[in-house]
This record gives C-alpha cells, structure tokens and sequence, in this order.
C-alpha cells in the first residue's frame, strides 16, 4: 500500500474532483440546502469506521465497499473479519484492519497516525457503543461508567486525535451513530440513553464550528436494529429492521446532505413527536406504550 507522496497536491487534487474550492472552506447553507455536500459518489473515498466489526458498523462498511469506498476498520475485535479482509484483496478491494480499544488513548493516537499516513480520511464514522438495559431499581455503576467510557470518551478520545488530521486536510464528512434512545429519557436507559444524548449534542456543536471549515457532519440516530446489543431485550422491539436496512437508509442520508439521519420513519416520526410533548403527557404516554 502507497502512502501519498505529497498531502498538500492530493489535497488540491481531491478537492478539484469533488468541485470544491482548492481552500476546501465552504460557506454556510442557506435555508432549503442540503446541511452538508450530498456524498453520492463513494469511489475512490477512503472511509474510517471505528467499532465496525459486528452489526450496523459493519453492515455499512460492506454497504461502503460494494459502493467503491477504500474501507478502514478499527475495533477490538477484528478475528471475524480475517475472511472478508482476504477475500477482499482477492478481489482486488483496499480493506485495512487496526485493532483498536477506544477506551484506551494512547491505541487511539497510534492508530490514528497509521490511518492518517495511508492517505486522507474522507468520512470518519463513529459507531463504537456499549448497551445494556439498566433501570434505576437495579443501579450498576460499573456499567454506567462503562457506556460513559466506549460511547462518549472513546468518541472524544477519536475526535481528539482525528479533528486536527481533518482540519489541516480541509475537507472530509465527520458522522456520529446516535440512537433515539438519547432523545428523551426512556425505561431500561438510565445507562445507555445519557450517553447518546451527549454524542447528539457533540455532533450538533460540531457541525456549527466545523460548517465553514469544508467538513461535513451528521448524526445517526437508528430505531431498533437487530444487533448483538439489542438482542438481549426482553421485549418485542417496534419496527425492528436489519443491519443491512440501516447502512442503505445510512447511504441514503449522507447522499441527500443530511444531517440527521433517523431510521426507520415509521418509528422515529412518532419518536419526535413525542420528544415535542410536555413532561405532564409524555411520562404517562411511555409508561402506556412501553409497560415499564
């Protein structure tokens, strides 16, 4: 693999085929734009997935790849993607794999610099997550510090190490898996909900500060998705869908600009509705639906 002899002419270069300005600093949308460049074209885009060894990450790390992306995956645990990554260079595809623990800074800043000298990072894409239902009648600390350390610090931790990469490259799309279960507090979680809610509120600061720096960003929120995470609930999920359904409506998104990418609409609609309602009605509206 070839690490790009000069940063500042691909720089240039990248920038001219995307059309945009060789600067790469966009002004503001107006309203009734796209909040970001629409990513149609994924050839020859080179994508970090960090937490994309199971489920919706890697679900769209294939989505990426079958679509002409330059996949680069980081997560802990990388055994199950040996054949993909074999395959894959039999098929003349570019996979790289780097173990990483994102609970751990000094892997993250190692890492970190072996991706960036492979070449420019066109889309960082944050799904590392931690879930487990947690109700205050059974309160565990340890696992509440844990979805703080993977879900939050862990993405802090990237972001500390990758921002300054993609701001002296002048271009690139930073995207963040939420969840709605960040929208408004919900049963089963006190742990994981408090979590995403803050990689909601990262996401929509960053995109504010970043906006005119020709870096794009989004925020995913997905519904329920047949995960490893999400199977051990012990109820029936709503408008449960696949992996493979959530990395097309992910595609989807970042295609027409957006900036929140919720999924499936006939689940997340009535979610923002009720994020709309006053605490009098919404309280006894969740306990309606959800039992608990």
């Amino acid at each position: 693999m070839s690490v790009p002899a000069s940063p500042a002419n691909e720089l240039v270069a990248r920038n001219t085929l995307d059309g945009m300005p060789s600067t790469a600093v966009s002004k503001p949308r107006r309203f009734g734009q796209p909040f970001n460049l629409p990513l149609q074209d994924w050839r020859g885009k080179r994508v970090w997935l960090v937490g994309a060894s199971s489920g919706i990450g890697l679900a769209c790390a294939q989505a990426l790849q079958a679509a002409g992306a330059h996949v680069v995956i980081s997560a802990r645990e990388l055994g199950a993607l040996s054949e993909w990554a074999r395959q894959s260079e039999s098929e003349g595809k570019r996979l790289e794999l780097y173990p990483l623990d994102v609970t751990d800074s000094l892997q993250v800043k190692y890492v970190t610099r072996q991706v960036a000298a492979q070449g420019t990072i066109d889309m960082l894409l944050y799904c590392a997550g931690h879930y487990r239902a947690q109700r205050a009648t059974d309160f565990d600390l340890p696992d509440m510090l844990r979805h703080q350390e993977v879900n939050y610090n862990g993405l802090l931790r990237v972001l500390g190490e990758a921002l300054p990469v993609m701001l002296q490259q002048g271009f690139g799309h930073i995207s963040l898996v939420s969840s709605v279960a960040g929208w408004r507090g919900l049963p089963n979680g006190l742990a994981y909900g408090p979590t995403k809610a803050a990689v909601t509120h990262v996401a929509e600061t960053l995109y504010m500060d970043l906006q005119d720096k020709g870096i794009g960003v989004s925020v995913v929120n997905p519904g329920f998705v047949a995960t490893p995470l999400t199977a051990q609930n012990q109820f029936t999920m709503p408008a449960l869908i696949s992996p493979e359904q959530a990395a097309q409506d992910m595609l989807k998104g970042w295609a027409q600009g957006q900036f929140d990418i919720h999924f499936p609409k006939r689940f997340t609609l009535w979610l923002k509705l009720l994020r709309l309602l006053p605490y009098r009605l919404y309280f006894p509206l969740v306990r309606k639906f959800t039992g608990l």
